[in-house]
């Protein structure tokens, strides 16, 4: 595999860059950050001499896109998130009513185009939170693959609470002996220890992101509708979403 090069134009620190850990360094907890990676280190200097949007549409087009659609053929949210990796990975979980009847969707995109969905793991007894973190989980799992390729991964989440608890807190939860306070115990304590370990596992070679929910950015809103659908089909397994991936229809799907 040829060496990957990277182009941060928003950042702790702007440039051209050949290691994945030093990007990282520089986006990670900048949520306005803007980079992309490159086959070559001429492509990634060219990149950097102009802009973020103008390098997105140059690979739009590239991979036989349109830099723009048709004003009635447009979708009514963005097509990415403030930040772009090789890949990035939504997920999002679905309960109604909290507690109640939960499901777990996830948005796979490769280059900046949404390449898989994912739905299920429907629990009649479910929470938000409980819902979130599975799909978290399911995220990791999808990382390590792309992680084993030396692709840079983002996984992005509208959950703060399950980012906290396995960025955040999941440390000292550990070091107390998985309590929290005043030895009290801690909510989806499974579910978090084994997000964690996981993390742990892939956290120099990721980067996790929140997004706003419900705020039109289309992995976003995939996701939440593939948690949705995992929730009314009563998916218990994970499975791949199996229709063609028409984001009219999809985004035309009942939402959390």
């Amino acid at each position: 595999m040829s060496k990957k090069h990277y182009v941060v134009w928003k950042g702790l620190k702007t440039g051209v860059f050949d290691s994945w850990p030093e990007v990282k360094s520089y986006i990670d907890g900048q949520a306005d950050a803007q980079y992309m990676g490159f086959a070559s280190k001429q492509l990634a200097e060219e990149a950097f001499k102009d802009n973020y949007t103008r390098a997105l549409m140059k690979r739009s087009l590239e991979k036989g896109g349109k830099a723009s659609a048709p004003a009635s053929s447009k979708p009514k949210v963005s097509n990415r998130a403030i930040t772009s990796a090789d890949v990035d990975i939504y997920c999002d979980g679905a309960c109604s009513p909290n507690p109640g009847k939960a499901g777990t969707g996830v948005a796979v995109y490769e280059q900046g185009t949404p390449t898989s969905l994912y739905y299920g793991l429907y629990d009649a007894n479910g929470t938000n939170n409980s819902a979130e973190l599975l799909g978290m989980l399911e995220a990791f799992k999808l990382a390590q693959t792309f992680v084993s390729q030396q692709k840079s991964v983002q996984i992005l989440s509208d959950s703060k609470y399950s980012i906290d608890c396995i960025t955040k807190w999941a440390a000292g939860w550990q070091k107390k002996g998985w309590v929290r306070g005043k030895n009290e115990p801690i909510k989806n304590l499974a579910l978090i220890q084994e997000c964690f370990a996981r993390y742990q596992q892939l956290q120099n070679h990721i980067t996790i992101s929140h997004v706003k929910g419900h705020a039109d950015i289309e992995g976003n809103e995939l996701s939440d509708r593939m948690a949705v659908y995992g929730r009314t089909t009563k998916e218990t397994g994970f499975v791949a979403y199996q229709n063609a991936i028409d984001i009219k229809e999809i985004l035309a799907m009942p939402s959390g």
